[in-house]
């Protein structure tokens, strides 16, 4: 089995031969280099660091249990003080992501990256498809790509610098559409969302296509439910890899090897951590927690100790490739969308992920949680169906949700929508239980 190919981008950062890997001990110690030079950098040219550290020394970090003596960085931080977080002039920039969370009516988040940043994403896209595509190969690619420097786009220019063609094709809303379009010619990788590709391999179009050479499959940009892998990986006979990354990543953060056993970590530029949600603690590898970034090469807009709002765990030990790369498991989702019901549990999209996306008929869901006249919680579902099987499928639905212990004592409402259509983006539940029902 071949090495982590994300190892390759650590090699050279370090200025090791190619035969040369990093063990566990030098890779901690490159990336507290790095980190006092980030925080040099942060506290020099953005106000917001200056007066968020103040007292604090870069070179009094030297290894990992030091890292607590930082303050974190949040979301709050990014909407209300991101301008003052950037450490070049507007003339450096080269790009600038705007985004506005669901339901959030404040101040968007907007991320700031230089031309040096985003080769450096480019760069990490290159090196870690080698573990699917090889060259002459030709990838289709789910994701948005119409404008410069969009994450289709950078993954597009990454893949020409291996010799494989690539057709964006951009976020999927009706998959038979899609797909009659996407397998008209024969392709060798295809990128995107879980649940876009999952209602895509569903359609009859992907079923009767060329999709018997595909080889490679990668699910990003949302939670990866295991469903789904093994579901596209017995259709399809393919590998089927997983990614993790956001926008305050830089777009890359890991991505599995050939092994299928956790994301390597772009640990060349980024140092992630575990903590314990309430009580900022940090966590051992194996423990779940919320994931921690700070960018380590970053010059726009460096992030120090984010608080991204996921909830995964770092693996222990070394990958079965060999590699001393950390490696993240597949992140069960956001923190915030472990919604608590009026029965004392809990309730959370990867739960109904699991559940739903197992029926073959299930193409997506819309999930909302209300309150009824009695006060007491219901949960609505809309499922979208392929027409042809949504009968029994709906049944089937509602058998499987009453065996969900979590929802004991919870009415749950299922509806159909059979128009084929699914979701474009980020998958939610809806909590409307604090609005006034119309």
């Amino acid at each position: 089995m071949k090495r982590s190919s994300v190892e390759v981008i650590m090699q050279q950062s370090m200025g090791l031969g190619g035969e040369l890997f990093p063990d566990r001990a030098a890779i901690e110690c490159y990336q507290m280099g790095r980190l006092q030079e980030t925080i040099g950098h942060a506290m020099k040219n953005s106000t917001f660091y200056r007066d968020k550290m103040a007292g604090i020394a870069a070179m009094d970090f030297t290894d990992y249990h030091s890292l607590s003596l930082l303050p974190f960085t949040s979301e709050d931080d990014l909407r209300r003080h991101g301008q003052d977080m950037l450490c070049v002039s507007q003339d450096e920039v080269a790009r600038i992501i705007t985004m506005q969370s669901s339901g959030t009516t404040g101040a968007p988040k907007r991320l700031f990256f230089t031309e040096d940043d985003l080769e450096r994403t480019i760069d990490f896209f290159h090196h870690g498809m080698k573990s699917l595509a090889k060259p002459g190969e030709k990838a289709v690619i789910l994701l948005p790509g119409s404008t410069p420097d969009s994450t289709g786009d950078l993954l597009s220019r990454a893949l020409e610098r291996m010799n494989v063609s690539s057709r964006v094709y951009g976020l999927v809303n009706d998959p038979q559409q899609a797909a009659e379009e996407v397998f008209v010619e024969p392709f060798d990788v295809l990128v995107g969302f879980p649940v876009q590709i999952l209602a895509l391999s569903r359609t009859q179009a992907a079923q009767a296509g060329t999709a018997g050479q595909l080889k490679s499959v990668l699910l990003c940009s949302d939670y990866i439910p295991q469903t789904v892998c093994d579901e596209l990986s017995a259709r399809w006979q393919c590998r089927v890899f997983s990614h993790y990354g956001t926008v305050e990543t830089g777009l890359g953060g890991g991505v599995e090897c050939e092994g299928l056993c956790g994301c390597h970590l772009r640990e060349a530029d980024l140092l992630f951590e575990v903590i314990r949600p309430k009580t900022d603690v940090v966590l051992a590898a194996g423990e779940w927690g919320e994931i921690v970034c700070s960018t380590l090469s970053r010059r726009g807009m460096p992030l120090i100790r984010y608080r991204t709002g996921d909830y995964g765990r770092l693996l222990s030990g070394p990958c079965v490739c060999g590699s001393h790369i950390a490696r993240l498991d597949k992140v069960r989702g956001r923190i915030s969308q472990v919604l608590q019901l009026d029965n004392g549990h809990a309730i959370s999209m990867d739960m109904l992920d699991e559940t739903l996306l197992s029926l073959p008929g299930v193409l997506d869901f819309q999930a909302v949680l209300q309150k009824e006249e009695n006060g007491r919680d219901r949960l609505s579902i809309q499922l979208a169906l392929i027409p042809e099987s949504k009968n029994h499928v709906v049944k089937h639905a509602a058998v499987l949700l009453k065996e969900i212990a979590q929802l004991e004592n919870i009415r749950v409402s299922l509806e159909e929508n059979s128009t084929g259509r699914i979701n474009k983006g980020k998958r939610i539940i809806e909590d409307q239980r604090g609005k006034k029902q119309l």
